[in-house]
């Protein structure tokens, strides 16, 4: 009866009382509530407590899923892969503790400084005007002072961060099926990038001190690659950084074999002791492609680059970017020049790296205490991350699963390899925890999955 009287009724109409329904069909209190909830329950009704109970608006009728199967042919089957950049982006749920991700934690980003800067630049008179398509001059005579050697303004081109830069370098240097080598193991993101540029990335092995030059020089020879990608300074995942002998030597290989080396020089801001200077210093024929983002040291909005190239390659990379999207944001190069020329910048790298050197050593302290089976590949000086090597008979998948089940989120190793890795592996990342205490909570919580044993699992 009273699913007809909804029927009857219009949208938004309020029915009879609980009490007037029971007077008019002489039924119990409970037999009315049971009809409400049913009727509520197929969106005929709708209860407001104080109010009553209304007809509920009129249901819009479901659309039929349209057939988008003929894209699947369309598209061929060319894949863009996000899958281990996305997950290294991706925020951990609630009560999680995240062991991962590649950029400071809130806490440590210079926000209130951010915000000023952002404040000043949008008041300057030509904030909304169309910048220069090399980016704004003083930024990039800043990125040229900061790179150092004879590189000047004229060198560098401003673009939307370390990754646009990376994916304009590969699309530039090199033409879709060449190979390119890189470093193994190497950033999730260099070989997704480098995959949807249609390139084919061949390994070069590194030792403790970063890419071996003599595997280089083979690999050059083997492949024919004209592209080398590279992270000298705490090279991501292992933390390896090379010497400025190794530098000389990877560029000799790169000229003897008519190369381009990409130089991602993503943690230069990171380093908690003296490193070499870039490569791109000690060139001078043009070889290196060098790339230094702001991302990583402020904030993953920031996203503002400098890449650095000289001749016909400089060219084509400012071509290119002109083609696919002009030029990077206005607000957020003058944004950018205003917090790097101001006194926060550098008060703001002097915290990041005291904070950097604290958290890596209570993140390897607490895997000494907790997990000594988890063999640490080297102590780097400085970024983001540590290299574990877990013992031999682990299963990687099945000690990431169970951290997860414990309430933490690490990487595995397999994302960071072009090709079959040696062993099961953890790069785990001291600053995406809030604060010390949940860095070492993670790192309680990861201790049971690094000691978990696969083939008890199962019993």
């Amino acid at each position: 009866m009273l699913r007809e009287e909804t029927e009857r009724s219009r949208p938004g109409e309020r029915l009879p009382s609980s009490r007037e329904i029971m007077r008019l069909h002489g039924v119990g209190p409970v037999t009315v509530s049971r009809a409400i909830a049913q009727l509520a329950a197929e969106g005929r009704v709708v209860t407001r407590p104080g109010s009553g109970v209304f007809v509920a608006p009129a249901r819009r009728p479901v659309a039929e899923t349209p057939d988008l199967s003929w894209q699947t042919v369309a598209l061929g089957d060319r894949v863009v892969d996000d899958s281990a950049t996305a997950s290294l982006l991706a925020q951990p749920p609630d009560g999680v503790v995240p062991l991962t991700g590649g950029y400071l934690n809130p806490e440590l980003r210079p926000v209130n400084a951010l915000a000023a800067a952002a404040a000043r630049a949008v008041r300057r008179p030509e904030a909304w005007s169309m910048p220069p398509l090399n980016g704004l001059p003083e930024l990039r005579r800043w990125f040229a002072a900061e790179v150092g050697g004879a590189v000047t303004q004229n060198d560098v081109l401003v673009v939307s961060g370390g990754q646009s830069a990376l994916t304009l370098a590969f699309r530039a240097l090199a033409a879709p099926g060449s190979p390119i080598l890189v470093e193994t193991p190497t950033y999730p993101g260099a070989l997704a990038a480098a995959k949807a540029a249609g390139l084919r990335a061949s390994a070069v092995p590194l030792d403790r001190d970063g890419v071996r030059p003599d595997l280089l020089a083979e690999a050059f020879a083997m492949t024919g690659a004209r592209v080398f990608y590279c992270q000298p300074t705490l090279q991501n995942p292992t933390g390896a950084t090379l010497t400025r002998e190794r530098r000389e030597q990877v560029l000799a290989v790169a000229r003897a074999a008519g190369a381009f080396v990409i130089e991602d020089d993503y943690a230069r801001y990171l380093t908690t002791g003296p490193v070499p200077p870039p490569m791109v210093t000690m060139d001078t024929h043009g070889t290196v492609v060098h790339i230094l983002s702001l991302s990583k040291i402020t904030s993953p909005s920031l996203r503002v680059a400098g890449l650095t190239a000289r001749g016909p390659a400089a060219h084509r990379l400012r071509a290119c970017q002109v083609v696919e999207s002009f030029f990077v944001a206005r607000p957020l190069q003058e944004t950018a020049a205003e917090f790097v020329g101001s006194t926060a910048w550098r008060r703001h790298l002097g915290t990041v790296r005291q904070e950097l050197g604290v958290r890596q050593a209570t993140l390897l302290a607490g895997l000494a205490r907790h997990a000594p089976a988890a063999e640490v590949h080297l102590v780097p000086s400085g970024g983001l991350h540590v290299w574990v090597r877990l013992p031999s008979g682990a299963d990687e998948a099945e000690v990431v699963e169970a951290a997860q089940a414990q309430g933490v989120l690490v990487s595995p190793g397999r994302i960071y390899y072009p090709s079959e890795p040696p062993g099961p592996r953890l790069r785990l990342t001291h600053t995406a925890a809030t604060g010390l205490a949940e860095l070492e909570e993670g790192i309680r919580r990861l201790a049971p999955a690094l000691s978990h044993q696969p083939h008890e699992s199962h019993q």
